[in-house]
């Protein structure tokens, strides 16, 4: 029996404040506790702090050099929280893990639209424990910003084409067009592009136009440039090589070449996908048969789940076809894929149809305990991790996760044919839960140890008229927390001193021989190095230096005491 109408409003609260206690703490928890992970933390951290050191929120700059690689809303994100809470590592991830708490809550409230109010706890449930979502949701990259955003784009459209001409349909209309603006301020043109073709594919191939209209394109267009135009204008007015290198280098030739150097096989997605989905992997198959239930006889029938099912497949195939892949790329497929598995567990939850989940949870299963086990080994057995104190320090952590693996893959099935299909579920999610809890505890051990430690000696040592470079690398971390340009020695990657004339003017980007006549006179010059990348430097005895710090990792040596 549903609710009486007075009663909706309260549920939706009540379900709304569960959802942000219950993922707030997955996302939350513990942080700010490890230290900022190269190159991606560094610098997306780093450039946030330099618009806050030279008041420019235009042209963001990475190393004192202009970083036109991205547009700038996370940066600003990022720089307007470190502005309030300070530059620290919890405000600096604070940023994605908002925008995927965001995103849990935003997909439970399409899912209910679409479903009903049991379909969008579940589809919550199930995209705030994926393992992937829920790992990218604690560092900080743009991903999970765009991935959020272009979600809502599409989440406004299915469910604005569902209602009546009227405010209900405008607004939606209206989220529609100021999300995919936003989008397109996280990551670029994808913002747009790929969500309007995802809507296209849709209306042509099940004919759903006449569903389209009205759309509020004059309106809805004016509210999309006044959020997404001014930046790209003031932008390329400010820069005379932004709108080269950013539509060309980083748009279409991120697409059609192999130039950045992330060129994978066409398939490299599918085990992204399918081990990304874990904990619910098993379940996708019989969640994609029932809402496609009649097949393509059927489809104007079931259009609005073909419209999820277009969403993950076309973004599927949009960046399996790119020549540039990595990980993070595949996530804004995951709402989409939540929604669809959560109505059809809400399904098996409402019918009590445990024997529905038996056959799909011979997938989950060998998977949980492969994980449990092999968690476990690897926190238990002397050698597996070199470093002996860090393998000490994981193992409370690795074999919570593992019992919390073993005993779901033993109680989910046993669940299943005794008791109810939402005990069975929770055995799911529970595990997953407190796996991803322990991954969270752990964080400070699993992250690779940065230059931190080296910045900070640095920090309070540095004299004014001191040189530093970093030799044969760039560590993006050390910039952040010296808060002190850098230059290189023979390393440029991704910093973009070929379109910044004035950072070519600046002699910090040098070679080898320069780097050795500088060395030799009578400046301090610092620098910063990998210990594998000094064995030659060190062994020449015509090479003089003081060792002032060092980590596992990484030396900071000067050439005077």
């Amino acid at each position: 029996m549903p609710p009486p109408p007075t009663a909706i409003p309260s549920l939706w609260r009540r379900d709304l404040l569960l959802l942000m206690a219950v993922f707030g703490l997955v996302f939350f928890f513990q942080l700010g506790d490890s230290f900022l992970v190269n190159p991606d933390e560094g610098r997306y951290a780093e450039v946030p702090r330099e618009m806050l050191a030279t008041g420019d929120w235009v042209l963001p700059r990475l190393n004192g050099v202009f970083y036109f690689e991205k547009p700038p809303l996370v940066y600003w994100c990022v720089a307007a929280l470190m502005k309030v809470f300070g530059p620290d590592e919890f405000a600096i991830r604070a940023t994605p893990a908002l925008f995927a708490l965001g995103g849990v809550l935003l997909t439970y409230a399409a899912a209910r639209r679409l479903h009903d109010r049991a379909s969008g706890l579940a589809a919550a449930t199930v995209l705030g424990t994926c393992i992937l979502y829920f790992g990218l949701g604690r560092i900080l990259i743009l991903d999970m910003a765009v991935s959020v955003l272009m979600s809502a784009t599409l989440f406004c459209f299915i469910l604005g084409v569902r209602e009546a001409p009227g405010a209900k349909r405008r607004w939606l209309f209206y989220g529609l067009y100021a999300s995919a603006a936003l989008a397109t301020l996280a990551k670029g043109l994808i913002g747009f592009l790929v969500t309007g073709a995802v809507m296209f594919f849709w209306l042509l191939l099940f004919n759903q136009w006449r569903r389209l209209l009205p759309m509020y394109l004059p309106s809805g267009a004016a509210l999309f440039l006044a959020l997404a135009a001014p930046w790209h204008v003031l932008a390329a007015q400010r820069s005379d090589v932004w709108a080269k290198f950013y539509f060309i280098h980083e748009h279409w030739e991120r697409f059609t070449t192999t130039t950045h150097g992330r060129y994978e096989p066409w398939w490299y997605f599918i085990p992204v996908l399918l081990g990304g989905l874990f904990p619910w992997t098993g379940f996708l198959w019989p969640a994609l048969r029932d809402a496609l239930k009649g097949g393509w006889a059927r489809r104007r029938e079931n259009a609005d789940a073909w419209f999820l099912v277009t969403w993950a497949a076309f973004i599927f195939l949009f960046f399996s076809k790119s020549q540039s892949k990595l990980i993070p790329y595949i996530l804004p497929v995951f709402p989409a894929l939540a929604v669809l598995i959560g109505a059809w567990l809400a399904r098996c939850v409402r019918e009590n149809n445990s024997a529905a989940l038996r056959p799909w949870l011979w997938i989950y299963t060998p998977f949980a305990a492969l994980l449990g086990v092999a968690m476990a080994y690897v926190v238990i057995q002397p050698g597996v991790i070199r470093n002996a104190a860090q393998m000490v320090a994981l193992r409370p952590n690795g074999i919570v996760s593992a019992l919390a693996l073993l005993a779901g893959a033993i109680a989910a099935p046993w669940l299943a044919r005794r008791r109810t299909a939402l005990a069975t579920l929770l055995a799911v999610a529970l595990p997953a839960l407190t796996l991803e809890l322990s991954l969270a505890h752990a964080q400070d051990e699993i992250s690779r140890p940065g230059t931190r430690p080296l910045a900070l000696v640095f920090k309070d040592k540095v004299q004014p008229g001191d040189r530093v470079y970093h030799y044969r690398e760039f560590f993006h971390d050390f910039v952040f927390y010296s808060g002190h340009e850098v230059g290189t020695v023979d390393y440029v990657s991704e910093l973009e001193v070929h379109i910044d004339r004035a950072a070519q003017a600046s002699g910090r980007f040098i070679d080898g021989a320069e780097f050795r006549r500088q060395w030799s006179g009578a400046g301090r010059v610092w620098a910063v190095a990998r210990k594998e990348d000094v064995t030659a430097l060190f062994g020449d005895a015509t090479f003089r230096y003081h060792l002032i710090a060092e980590s596992r990792w990484h030396y900071l040596f000067s050439n005077q005491p």
